[in-house]
């Protein structure tokens, strides 16, 4: 699910529900993007918008492009460089649970959110 380069286990993935979701998003809002900040308003949510509408820079990390069976280009993932620092020894795992996630993000409307679960890589 996600273009690895050179790394055996890749670093972001997804859970079939997140696919399905980002599926039924993609549908309705075109190419989409996933940005992962620390920031105080979302907590540590991963934000899904539309490809190119949250601005990425020198504060942060591309960690995977997720490809999605269905969709025609992969997703982007980005982490905050601080972030980065402190979850870098970790699979992500992006899942979707059922609640009300942060209004920036395009499941917000839906009814349910994207949630990170993580592993320690190599575990």
């Amino acid at each position: 699910m996600a273009r690895a380069g050179h790394e055996e286990t890749p670093r972001v993935e997804l859970t079939p529900a997140a696919a399905g979701l980002l599926r039924r998003l993609r549908a309705a809002h075109g190419p989409l993007m996933f940005h992962q900040s620390g920031g105080c308003c979302d907590g540590s949510a991963p934000m899904c918008y539309p490809a190119g509408e949250f601005r990425t820079g020198a504060a942060d990390v591309l960690l995977a492009e997720l490809d999605v069976a269905g969709l025609d280009e992969p997703v982007p993932f980005w982490m905050s460089r601080g972030q980065y620092a402190v979850w870098s020894h970790t699979r992500l795992i992006v899942d979707v649970v059922e609640g009300r996630g942060s209004g920036f993000s395009l499941e917000a409307p839906e009814g349910v959110r994207f949630l990170i679960r993580s592993r320690v890589v190599g575990a």
